[in-house]
């Protein structure tokens, strides 16, 4: 039994964290230097304008490159539309080991577009909620319901505010629709099976909860709650606490870090000088802005692939304008699939040159900080003949926040080769306890003999797969019948040490304000 337990749920909207799920925005792969740019790329990017993206749980990493990847078939995979049986892989271990903690970080689910291409009608659709259009899901009705108690929650200014559900019958720009919690619930769901018969997460919490949010955005506070509410159905809303962090990289009182700037500005350029080398991206965006008649740098400053992206997913035609003549021109699977194909190109640049690399080191290590903080708490808090502390610490976690999180963690933990993150994309941290071992000779019955208590492991799961020895801290790692899983000390010490060597240093603050050259 698990007593005196915090539940945490930590939300990200817009540029902040709302504690019960942690979110950021991405713009190109890229996360924000500044407030203002943070907001702007926000508003700008978010979602579609990465690279590669997951297909299927057993397509975790993209498969060797004998062929060129298929463009269309890597969008529909973007797209995580809900209607097909996945298995997770979360909650499984060796017989006897014990589930200690549990942290999450997801990608928000399906929304609008959140930008407009000119002349052209919006996608028409509902981001009310109603169990009579499909996506459906057998929770969708209760959690309606539920949502409506929200006022007993804790919710820390100004996530009070906030709207717990979309409720626009014509969708606002990056209101997370119908699908989008749909995609949550489910997720939601499947670690609820996953982690059943582990007894876990324990019903019964001595402290209340914890979420992390920001100002504004609600589609990762409402994709946050949805996944709650499919993990716990009915959760107690006394419970729960909604905090509010303001940076979109969960850094605290760690984000000044000046190198990682610099690191991010020399991907930018590399990003700018590859896209601006692609002769073929250059003339479909100039035929999509003829078809359309509009001037090229009005098509580039739309962000199309955003739109486009919104119009595949929900299978709806691709945008078309009046032409001179009173017909229509349209744009194109054929064009989509250019641009498509040069995000494509650039993820593989950007694993190639490895700048984006450090700045994911520099920009997801206050976080990964955090999480190695937190395990190890748990794993003294369960040593045996420990007293447990009053209040003990967090044994569950979930961040809700954006592909620009999402990405760039992968990246710092070395999942390198990892898909781009697709909506309602996740990524699991477990903590397991393995059975108390008899240390010393076998004993006459009825002796007592010295028993030397269990170890701790890690393991690391995205999109349910498991992806534990791909991380940079235990992909050497050789396992055997005395230890199957990773050591947790193997991730600690690669936080606190061992993933500054990226960037020739040994800390942080070493890495962060390092002279350049």
């Amino acid at each position: 039994m698990l007593a005196r337990n915090r539940f945490l749920l930590l939300v990200m909207v817009g540029g902040a964290a709302l504690a019960i799920i942690s979110l950021s925005l991405q713009f190109l792969n890229l996360i924000p230097t500044t407030p203002l740019l943070e907001e702007r790329l926000l508003q700008a990017a978010d979602g579609g304008v990465g690279g590669a993206v997951g297909k299927s749980r057993k397509r975790v990493f993209p498969a060797p490159h004998t062929l060129e990847p298929n463009p269309i078939a890597e969008a529909y995979s973007y797209c995580n539309t809900p209607n097909r049986t996945e298995q997770a892989w979360e909650g499984h271990s060796p017989a006897d080991y014990k589930l200690l903690s549990v942290q999450v970080m997801i990608r928000h689910g399906d929304r609008y577009p959140l930008y407009y291409i000119p002349k052209t009608k919006r996608p028409a659709i509902d981001c009310t909620l109603s169990t009579s259009r499909k996506p459906s899901h057998p929770l969708l009705n209760s959690f309606i319901r539920h949502m409506g108690q929200g006022a007993q929650g804790h919710w820390e200014s100004p996530l009070g505010s906030v709207p717990r559900l979309p409720n626009h019958s014509a969708c606002e720009m990056g209101e997370l629709t119908q699908t989008g919690v749909v995609q949550h619930l489910r997720n939601g769901q499947l670690l609820h099976k996953a982690y059943r018969r582990h007894s876990f997460p324990p019903r019964r919490l001595d402290a209340p909860p914890g979420v992390a949010g920001d100002h504004g955005k609600s589609r990762t506070l409402q994709s946050g709650l949805a996944f709650l509410y499919g993990l716990l159905p009915d959760f107690d809303w006394t419970k729960l606490t909604v905090r509010h962090q303001w940076s979109t990289l969960f850094c605290g009182s760690a984000c000044d870090c000046p190198a990682r700037n610099r690191h991010l500005e020399e991907e930018q350029r590399r990003q700018y000088r590859l896209r601006v080398s692609d002769t073929q991206l250059e003339r479909t965006y100039a035929d999509m802005a003829r078809t359309l008649g509009l001037l090229t740098r009005q098509l580039r400053a739309a962000n199309p692939i955003d739109s486009l992206l919104c119009h595949l997913c929900h299978g709806i035609s691709f945008p078309c304008a009046p032409m001179g003549d009173g017909t229509y021109g349209c744009l194109t699977m054929t064009q989509f699939a250019v641009i498509r194909r040069q995000q494509l190109d650039d993820e593989v640049d950007r694993r190639r040159v490895g700048l984006y690399h450090k700045y994911a080191i520099l920009a997801m290590y206050p976080y990964l900080n955090r999480t190695a903080t937190k395990m190890e708490r748990v794993a003294k808090d369960n040593e045996a003949g420990r007293a447990r502390r009053a209040g003990g610490e967090e044994v569950f976690s979930l961040s809700s926040a954006h592909d620009v999180t999402v990405a760039p963690l992968l990246s710092a933990l070395g999942l390198e080769e990892a898909r781009f993150p697709r909506f309602a994309a996740r990524l699991v941290f477990e903590l397991w306890k393995s059975p108390p071992a008899t240390q010393g000779p076998q004993k006459k019955k009825g002796d007592k003999s010295k028993v030397k208590d269990g170890e701790v492991f890690i393991r690391v799961l995205y999109n349910g797969e498991d992806v534990t020895y791909h991380t940079s801290f235990c992909r050497s790692h050789v396992t055997n019948t005395n230890q199957p899983l990773c050591p947790l000390k193997n991730f600690l010490s690669f936080v606190r040490r061992d993933m500054f060597s990226v960037v020739n240093a040994t800390s942080y603050q070493e890495a962060c304000y390092k002279r350049p050259g």
